[in-house]
């Protein structure tokens, strides 16, 4: 459930957001639209078999180990995360490397600074964006080339299954 919803409206939702900002109502609503569509019916998909199969979605495992590990495997999984998407190996490296400041500082700032997730999402992306500007002439990529690919890994599609599961309940 989570890989299903993990990437799938993650470049839509973003693009809608960037259009909007941009005043570019017609392409941000119609991408807006396309990613809430997509969310909908995986979710209802989702909570359907999770309905068929008597599932239920539960927190993540605690594992417990020190601070310092914890976001060094942080920051290893968010770097791989970011690059895998499809382009050049210079820019999945350039997006790879925002995702692994971005993501991990997200993360972070929900376990150790106790800020709700939607803040910390707000300041990992604009972290995302504020580094990519300050890369963009060095790696030779357009700001958004970098700063989308850094930004998809924190769409919650978990949380958002979990909502719908819950309406569903």
């Amino acid at each position: 459930i989570c890989a299903m919803l993990f990437i799938i409206p993650g470049f839509p939702f973003i693009t809608s957001g960037i259009d909007l900002a941009k005043l570019d109502m017609r392409s941000g609503m119609e991408r807006l639209t396309y990613a809430l569509i997509i969310v909908l019916v995986a979710t209802m998909s989702a909570w359907i078999m999770a309905m068929l199969l008597h599932l239920q979605p539960v927190d993540f495992i605690k594992i417990h180990m020190p601070v310092a590990m914890w976001i060094l495997t942080r920051l290893i999984a968010s770097f791989f995360g970011v690059f895998g998407f499809n382009s050049p190996v210079r820019l999945a490296c350039s997006a790879a490397v925002l995702g692994a400041v971005a993501n991990p500082l997200r993360l972070e700032l929900v376990d150790l600074a106790a800020l709700p997730p939607a803040v910390t999402a707000f300041i990992g992306a604009l972290t995302a964006g504020l580094l990519a500007s300050l890369l963009k002439n060095k790696v030779g990529y357009p700001r958004i080339s970098v700063t989308v690919p850094s930004i998809v890994i924190m769409v919650p599609g978990l949380y958002l299954y979990r909502g719908f599961y819950n309406l569903g309940i």
